[in-house]
């Protein structure tokens, strides 16, 4: 009956979050419930989930309109019929599709509202009846069409706040006072979900519209496997030739990165292809391997980093140059036999050489197999105020006070009260989608399988979930990102070679870590210019550190986040760190995992052995705490859970309780932080690049900078760092106009 639920997905529409739909329903012990929000299906896959737990038999599909007008609900027979919902709607957002009257479609059910049905109806078209419509149907002209009839309970808001709540959201997409909302920008006062005798009770004379509405219902079967990858499975077109391949291009990067006979490398290359290959992850390495070989005979510089680092594969494939030996990288810590999900690859390149990065994958892959994630934008604090109290009429200075102050500095007027109380309805609610910034997904399946796409302005498709469905649901991203501290490099070695006609071999980073005058530069900080070393905090930081090596380079790229810095732990590393014998180790568990960093936790890494060795919790929940520490889980609840069990184990391996707190307020103090080693050393990496042009080549170098946009500073600054190296500044010319000289 409830063939029309709309939840706060429908942007600016709807006013319940999917759990709060589908919990409702089941406190009313709703058995059949369809999800349809508007020209989306953002959430069906939670839908889908909450509702086999309550018991409930989840449709699902999407209300197709263009702007207030309804010109059907669409219902997914089976995985075919979204699909076919799915490419519906893409083309709308995409193809400029104007929507026909009655489309055609082999396994969508489509219902049309009493008030735009057809006169000929097909197999899978029925007509929506809503209760308050029933005395309609006394006219002739229905009479013929009972057998095609439905009942239709469309729901909208959970209670009459939300109905308001509602109100304010349509003034706020009509950019109108809730004053002067028409009638077909909101929806009806009876979009409720109220129990089924009193939706039925109106239609006790037709009881076969009710026949025909449980029929219905009962020939959705949409079901899905959530446990199975989705992602574009092989590279080559098996998983024997794709091992062979990976093997292959393995052993040949590992005689060129470490020579003919290295035993321990030609040992952790065979341990990790072993468990690459049993998790099926072959074709995950060789798509990324190939993305990069594209970059390099484009002449494109690339850095690779994040936990996929770690991988002594990777690093022969060229993916990385993070040497995982020389810094003791764990590979087991990111994938092991108990991980199901990939390492996390994050590809930079420079901003001016992104988009034709992706332009390739999109044509290597298929545009029908290639998306960008999406991301929903929340109402935020000072959106909330501006865009509620508009729509209750505010003039903007009143606007201006809401949203830059405080509630407690707040006027106490009603209306301001009002906004408030509406305001914080609308915390957490969807405001818009957006494109996730690099998040990209190839699937084996064309992608409109699993969802409908949108077309932004930067013009490659998005998917309408964000990336924590997209894993959910099976899928790994790949993370394709631009920064301008590539671009500074990539134009300054050009410089050089024009200028001077010297070749620079930047990925000569072995000699670069070892440069005397580089690493004289780097303990005094003489670094403004150089990739993530130039803030005056990181430049003061190096100065306490008399920072001279790369392993020391590689620690204060970590400890310089927020979460070190705030939790103290930088002040107690820079002290540890100049004095190694007038300090005591917190706890023998700390000395024994932590011994490299002073027994301070700076790393991913370190936190998880902490949580392992120290608070006795599982290796799965080590992975929830690793998650969280780089912003990839929203579970709060599984969160507390691990909090929970970390201090019932510590408990139980006989630690103080008062210990305990302590150790994990320092592992909290990292969440959304923290980096993992291999993504410190990888910074690192460029930021020798950066020193050695910088030490060297300080005139090329600088200008490079400043045409790439700069970085920490404004542009004089960089322009003065070039005349202290002996530049001469010339004044803009426009017959010169974009060349770099």
């Amino acid at each position: 009956m409830y063939l029309n639920c709309h939840s706060f997905h429908s942007l600016r529409y709807g006013t319940l979050s999917i759990e709060e739909l589908v919990e409702q329903a089941a406190a009313l012990k709703v058995r059949e419930l369809a999800l349809t929000d508007i020209n989306t299906i953002t959430g069906i896959y939670e839908f889908y989930k909450l509702c086999k737990i309550h018991q409930i038999h989840p449709v699902v599909g999407a209300d197709i309109r263009s702007g207030t007008e309804q010109h059907f609900i669409a219902l997914a027979k089976s995985a075919a019929g979204l699909a076919e919902i799915n490419r519906f709607i893409t083309d709308i957002n995409c193809n400029e599709f104007i929507i026909p009257g009655q489309p055609d479609f082999e396994a969508v059910a489509l219902i049309y509202p009493l008030s735009k049905a057809p006169d000929m109806l097909r197999d899978y078209e029925y007509i929506g009846v809503c209760p308050e419509e029933v005395n309609l149907l006394i006219q002739k002209k229905w009479k013929s069409l009972l057998h095609k009839m439905v009942v239709l309970q469309p729901v909208t808001f959970g209670t009459k706040q939300e109905y308001n709540l509602h109100r304010i959201l349509r003034a706020i997409e009509h950019n109108t006072l809730i004053s002067k909302l028409e009638k077909e920008h909101v929806c009806g006062t009876s979009e409720i979900l109220r129990p089924i005798v009193d939706i039925l009770k109106p239609f006790k004379n037709y009881p076969q519209i009710i026949e025909n509405t449980e029929r219905l219902v009962r020939s959705c079967q949409f079901t899905f496997d959530f446990s199975t990858p989705k992602n574009k499975k092989f590279y080559t077109g098996s998983a024997e030739e794709d091992f062979q391949l990976l093997q292959k291009l393995a052993f040949e990067g590992l005689k060129n990165r470490y020579g003919e006979y290295h035993t321990e490398a030609e040992e952790r290359t065979a341990k990790e292809l072993r468990v690459i290959r049993e998790l099926d992850f072959c074709g995950y390495f060789l798509i990324t391997w190939d993305i990069v070989q594209y970059s390099k005979k484009r002449g494109f510089m690339h850095v690779g980093r994040g936990s996929g680092a770690n991988s002594i594969v990777s690093y022969c494939l060229g993916i990385t140059e993070i040497c995982p030996l020389e810094l003791d990288l764990y590979f087991e810590r990111f994938l092991n036999l108990n991980r199901k999900n990939p390492p996390d690859f994050d590809l930079d390149w420079s901003w001016q050489q992104r988009d034709e990065i992706l332009q390739y994958i999109f044509e290597r892959y298929g545009k029908d197999h290639v998306a960008f994630c999406g991301t929903n934008v929340e109402f935020k604090y000072r959106s909330i105020f501006r865009e509620v109290g508009k729509a209750f009429g505010l003039p903007k200075a009143e606007l201006d006070a809401l949203a830059k102050n405080p509630l407690d500095l707040h006027d106490d007027n009603r209306i301001v009260k009002l906004v408030q109380k509406y305001g914080k309805m609308l915390e957490k609610f969807p405001n818009q989608r957006s494109m996730h910034s690099c998040g990209i997904l190839i699937s084996e399946e064309p992608i409109t399988n699993y969802t409908a796409l949108e077309l932004p302005p930067k013009g490659f498709p998005i998917v309408q979930f964000d990336m924590y469905t997209a894993e959910d649901i099976g899928f790994e991203k790949f993370d394709i990102l631009s920064q301008r501290g590539l671009g500074t490099i990539d134009d300054a070695v050009k410089l050089i070679k024009r200028n001077r006609g010297i070749d620079i071999d930047i990925s000569r980073t072995a000699d670069f870590k070892t440069d005397k005058k580089c690493n004289q530069y780097l303990s005094i900080g003489k670094t403004i210019g150089c990739f993530y070393i130039e803030s005056p905090a990181m430049r003061g930081l190096l100065r306490r550190l008399k920072c001279e090596d790369y392993r020391t380079l590689v620690a204060a790229s970590s400890i310089i986040r927020p979460g070190v810095a705030q939790s103290g732990m930088m002040r107690e590393y820079i002290f540890r760190h100049n004095n190694p014998d007038q300090f005591e180790y917190f706890h023998p568990v700390f000395e024994e995992q932590l011994g490299e960093t002073y027994g301070i936790m700076v790393y991913q890494e370190d936190v998880i052995k902490i949580a392992l060795h120290y608070g006795g919790v599982s290796a799965e929940d080590g992975d929830v705490l690793r998650r969280a520490m780089s912003g990839k889980t929203r579970s709060v609840k599984k969160q507390q859970e691990v909090r929970d069990n970390f201090f019932r184990s510590s408990a139980e391996k006989g630690h103080p309780e008062e210990l305990s707190r302590e150790v994990y307020r320092q592992i909290e103090s990292f969440a959304g932080y923290s980096f993992c080693k291999a993504h410190s050393a990888s910074y690192a990496v460029e930021s020798y690049q950066s020193l050695h042009l910088k030490v060297y080549y300080p005139i090329e170098f600088m200008v490079a900078a400043i045409n790439n946009g700069g970085g920490f500073y404004r542009t004089e600054v960089y322009v003065h760092e070039c005349r202290m190296a002996g530049g001469k500044i010339h004044n803009p010319c426009i017959n010169k106009i974009g060349r770099a000289v």
